[in-house]
């Protein structure tokens, strides 16, 4: 039989092996992009033959426009998630996007982390992003990507409440950061082959944009999309992320 002293430490214990399990299952449910425990959001469909490229944080003054001549070359078509901060500061590239044929959604307004964002403000941050880059548009803006991929019911809610689809990916690195631009093809190919394999459609997150730093170095991002391309251009389809639309229900 346990002293009271000893059953006090175990109970302390119990639970706060309860609180780290609890925190640890929220941290799951809210970041990891496969989770569909706060609810269903758009990752990729079984079409193996398709790869979406999409790019986050943007649009950088520098990069974007660089990425924009990329695949205008290649005659490859993205799906651009905007911060409507930066969108407002350069509507031209938004419409330059638009002109060339590539999808634009929503990436908020200024990147804030909405697993963790109280009722009101998260409300503000989704609609005065998607606000910003239709006021450019002039047409409803009908994805939505979650900063970080974190998200809880409300974000998810208030995003449909919207007209907006949430997406996330099944193909991500660390590019913001790293500096060769064949690590972040390389890390990213083996992602694309495994899914492939799996009999998964690829949607690859790539970085033209810093919501950090609007001026951002993507020099890296916007390489490793080159390699990619001139990887799969000949095997695969690249595709907007609207074409995979149906399987977002």
């Amino acid at each position: 039989m346990l002293s009271p002293l000893a059953t006090g430490v175990c109970t302390g214990l119990g639970v706060a092996a309860g609180a780290g399990l609890a925190a640890g299952g929220y941290a799951y449910a809210a970041l990891w992009p496969g989770s569909r425990l706060f609810g269903h959001a758009l990752v990729a469909p079984r079409r193996p033959g398709e790869l979406a490229l999409t790019f986050d944080d943007g649009p950088n003054p520098t990069a974007t426009s660089r990425l924009l001549d990329l695949l205008a070359r290649h005659r490859v078509q993205a799906t651009f998630f905007l911060l409507g901060s930066r969108a407002q500061a350069l509507p031209d590239l938004v419409r330059r996007m638009l002109g060339e044929g590539h999808l634009v959604g929503s990436h908020s307004w200024n990147h804030l982390n909405l697993a963790y964002t109280a009722a009101a403000p998260l409300r503000a941050e989704i609609v005065r992003g998607k606000q910003a880059i239709e006021a450019i548009t002039c047409a409803p803006v009908r994805f939505f990507r979650p900063p970080f991929g974190a998200r809880r019911p409300l974000a998810l809610r208030v995003a449909r409440d919207l007209g907006m689809t949430p997406v996330l990916w099944n193909a991500l690195t660390s590019d913001w950061k790293e500096p060769l631009a064949e690590r972040i093809a390389a890390r990213l190919q083996r992602k694309i082959d495994r899914l492939q394999r799996r009999g998964f459609a690829a949607n690859i997150v790539l970085h033209d944009g810093g919501h950090l730093d609007p001026a951002a170095n993507r020099a890296p991002s916007v390489a490793a999309a080159e390699r990619l391309i001139a990887r799969y251009a000949s095997t695969h389809s690249f595709v907007r992320l609207d074409a995979w639309e149906a399987c977002a229900s």
